[in-house]
């Protein structure tokens, strides 16, 4: 019996994230192993739910950096990561990993990962006017030039105030890492 791949999974706090059980369901689908990476943000909206999460992928969520000699569910608890999918992303989650800043496990993980040949995809849930930051657009660009995958689905970046989060299209994404 084959394994499947295994991807990480990682959530921003955009919209879409309130329904990343969609976005887990997706990509068990199309076969992948999935393991759940969200932002502390993240993780608060979904903390009242969280085993949900735990019970959909059949694996803790990762959320914090583990601290040495603690037993805590941290990053360190990952299997080695055949794919990762950041999705969504917002502005301020790209702009931080394209200058390096790796505050949060979610962001120190697939900074590292797309340095040591792992496929990475990255997918905006950004709203045009965040988009029109210089800012943005030069971190869009530093994440090209690493190698990501940036993937823009549908309608994005949208008008503000009407992004369509139960509509995010994760099989762009998924397909972006997918194995040849």
């Amino acid at each position: 019996m084959t394994t499947p791949p295994v991807l990480y999974l990682i959530a921003t706090a955009a919209g879409p994230t309130h329904h990343i059980d969609d976005g887990i369901q997706a990509a068990q689908a199309d076969g992948w192993d999935v393991h759940l990476v969200l932002t502390p943000t993240a993780a608060r909206w979904w903390e009242p739910r969280m085993a949900e999460l735990e019970t959909l992928t059949g694996h803790p969520v990762v959320w914090e950096y583990r601290v040495p000699g603690q037993d805590v569910r941290g990053a360190s608890s990952l299997p080695k990561a055949s794919a990762i999918v950041v999705a969504p992303i917002t502005t301020t989650s790209a702009c931080k990993w394209a200058a390096g800043i790796t505050d949060t496990a979610a962001l120190g993980i697939v900074a590292e990962a797309v340095h040591m040949g792992v496929p990475v995809a990255a997918m905006p849930f950004w709203n045009e006017a965040l988009y029109a930051q210089p800012a943005v657009r030069a971190a869009e660009e530093t994440l090209r030039g690493q190698g990501v995958r940036v993937v823009f689905g549908p309608g994005e970046p949208h008008p503000p105030k009407s992004g369509r989060d139960k509509l995010f299209p994760w099989k762009l994404a998924f397909d972006a890492v997918r194995p040849a």
